[in-house]
């Protein structure tokens, strides 16, 4: 088995810096999909209420008969609706959660958006404290925030975010947002880290560093996730594909690799942008 290594967070909490996201992964295939990372040897699994594949998450961390603290679970409040969300709100998202999964407690508890148009996410981070302080959640942090928004958070609590999940990949590098995170204590989680399609796999730089280093593509940018410090989910259904991702271990890309896929940047989100985005 690969050996992950783990990243600490801000309250000490350690976090596999390679696990593996069930996003688009339907309930009824999550089940023996979450089951395959496992035997891989994954470790730390992430999930939201929003891809309505909990249950079966829980279903193969349950069949596992894994022991509890060996595995890192990640779930997201999907705050949805037209209505301002508060305590009672959350506290019911967070226990429909564990119940799903069926958990005693998560291992990180994110909020998936900050809505800013809609003004609420300081009184969720309210009850993210909540959360925190009873250990149902051993963190807690955000997803999809920009720094103004982090910089809101901060002027309304002293509980610093764990872990700022975004789109992070070489097309999107997000150079001066983890410097922030870096400068602010807090990890930083990329989702969609191989991009989307496979322009990003597909593009000169990236099979230049595959073919010198003997590996394939998705190794090669999500060993360029590990050597930043980031903390990377990549997704598959084929099991080929689950074991690959993970062994990323066993080789180390060069300062002239770094700077090929760095320059990859273009800003391009394949994702929407956290400032205008809203779900009802």
């Amino acid at each position: 088995m690969n050996q992950v290594p783990t990243i600490k967070l801000n309250n000490g909490t350690l976090m596999p810096q390679l696990g593996f996201g069930v996003w688009q992964v339907p309930d009824d295939e999550a089940t023996a999909t979450v089951a395959t990372a496992l035997e891989a040897g994954y470790r730390s699994i992430d999930t939201a209420a929003v891809y309505e594949n909990e249950t079966g998450t829980g279903r193969a961390i349950a069949a596992a008969g894994l022991p509890r603290e060996e595995l890192f679970v990640t779930t997201k409040l999907w705050n949805s609706g037209t209505e301002s969300w508060g305590r009672d709100n959350v506290l019911r998202e967070f226990d429909a959660s564990l119940t799903r999964l069926g958990l005693d407690y998560v291992d990180l508890y994110l909020i998936h958006w900050p809505r800013p148009m809609r003004g609420d996410y300081p009184a969720i981070w309210k009850a993210f404290e909540e959360i925190a302080a009873s250990g149902r959640a051993k963190a807690v942090g955000v997803s999809n925030f920009k720094p103004v928004h982090l910089d809101r958070l901060r002027e309304e609590s002293d509980l610093v975010p764990a872990v700022n999940q975004v789109e992070l990949h070489p097309f999107l590098s997000q150079p001066e947002l983890r410097a922030f995170h870096q400068e602010r204590g807090i990890a930083t989680m990329a989702w969609s880290p191989l991009g989307q399609g496979k322009d990003l796999l597909a593009s000169p730089a990236v099979l230049a560093a595959a073919e010198k280093h003997g590996r394939s593509a998705a190794q090669v940018v999500l060993r360029w996730h590990v050597q930043l410090g980031n903390i990377a989910i990549p997704k598959s259904v084929t099991p080929s594909r689950i074991r690959e991702n993970l062994d990323v271990f066993g080789f180390e890309l060069d300062a002239e690799d770094l700077a090929a896929l760095d320059a990859l940047n273009t800003g391009t989100r394949i994702g929407p942008d956290p400032d205008g985005f809203d779900w009802n």
